[in-house]
């Protein structure tokens, strides 16, 4: 990153010229810079507030300790720029790239940093309160210590980040990718982690993490076989490809969790509340579903093959392509008579059909 006049400004047309000169001594408040060439260029403690820089190639440029609050960078190249120390309180940075940008000890509280490209970028120390992160991608990203308090980190992408430290209270985590994150001595009290990612996520005892999610935390990333989860709450979890055979769920509030492709196989599941979960893919041979509760369910492609399902509530669930070879039914909510003969032609038994005898269906 330049520090001075680059050579290859010696190139500028005269306009071009005055117009750099009068932003690097002037400043821009408020001026239409969208679409501006301003690659390397040394901006440090200009006032560009409420500038439109939208689209601007700011790549390399130093704004260190920049004035940049309210302006517009919404599509902006800031890849590699110098944004420590800068004010970005109230910017659009929505689509913009920022990857390996330095924005340590830089101010974006309430910014709009929506699907913005901020990989191994540098925000340690940043306060970043309220910001809107949805969509962005963080991956590799360095928040150390930052402040993400009440910020919308929704569906980013925040794998490898380094999060050690951070204050993420009140963040909005749904769906988010944390994924190999480092998350030791981080604060996600009261944080929304539904959905979220927390595969190989990195957290210590001084973590404060709502024990809720330490539980899910602690099922993704350790053994949970033999695990007690009775009546635990696990709704919204992202529990995905977890190996979750043989465990006691009975009771178990498992309602919009994310169980694409995971191992239930054994699983004592009776009386769970499975409503609008995601099963597609799982493993569920020799399952125990009696009584439980998998209205509007997705088990599209999942294997219930040898399960009990007795008196399980299946309105709206999503059975097509699933394997119900040998899978007990009967007494089910939201079975239709048409359905129901589907799946003796797939080779479901119902203790409730006629010809029913010592759990083999009889063709008669």
């Amino acid at each position: 990153m330049s520090r001075g006049m680059p050579e290859r400004f010696e190139g500028l047309s005269d306009l071009e010229w005055k117009l750099f000169e009068e932003i690097r001594t002037q400043g821009a408040k408020g001026l239409n810079l969208r679409g501006a060439n301003l690659s390397d260029a040394d901006l440090s403690d200009a006032n560009l507030s409420d500038a439109n820089l939208s689209g601007a190639d700011l790549s390399d440029a130093n704004l260190i300790r920049g004035n940049l609050r309210g302006a517009n960078l919404s599509g902006a190249d800031l890849s590699d720029a110098g944004l420590s120390d800068a004010n970005l309180i109230r910017v659009n940075l929505s689509d913009a790239n920022l990857s390996d940008a330095d924005l340590s000890y830089a101010n974006l509280s309430g910014s709009h940093l929506i699907r913005a490209n901020l990989s191994d970028a540098n925000l340690s120390d940043a306060d970043l309160s309220y910001a809107n992160f949805s969509g962005a991608d963080l991956r590799g990203a360095n928040l150390s210590d930052a402040h993400l308090g009440g910020a919308n980190l929704s569906n980013a992408d925040l794998s490898g980040a380094n999060l050690s430290g951070a204050d993420l209270r009140g963040a909005n985590l749904i769906l988010a990718n944390l994924r190999g994150a480092n998350l030791i001595l981080s604060n996600l009290r009261d944080a929304n982690l539904s959905n979220a990612d927390l595969g190989r996520t990195k957290i210590d005892k001084k973590t404060k993490l709502d024990s809720k999610w330490r539980k899910v935390w602690e099922i993704v990333n350790q053994d949970p076989k033999n695990q007690n989860l009775a009546g635990v709450d696990l709704s919204d979890a992202n529990l995905s490809d977890a190996d979750l055979s043989d465990a006691n769920l009975r009771d178990a509030n498992l309602s919009y969790a994310n169980l694409r492709d995971t191992n239930l196989s054994y699983a004592n599941l009776r009386d769970a509340y499975l409503s609008y979960a995601d099963l597609r893919g799982a493993n569920l041979i020799d399952a125990n579903l009696s009584d439980s509760n998998l209205s509007n369910a997705n088990l599209r492609g999942s294997n219930l093959s040898d399960a009990y399902l007795s008196n399980a509530n299946l309105s709206y669930a999503d059975l097509s392509d699933t394997n119900v070879v040998n899978a007990t039914f009967g007494n089910n909510s939201g079975i239709s008579e048409s359905l129901k003969q589907d799946l003796i032609a797939r080779g479901a038994i119902f203790k409730d059909s006629p010809g029913y005898h010592l759990g083999v269906l009889s063709p008669f």
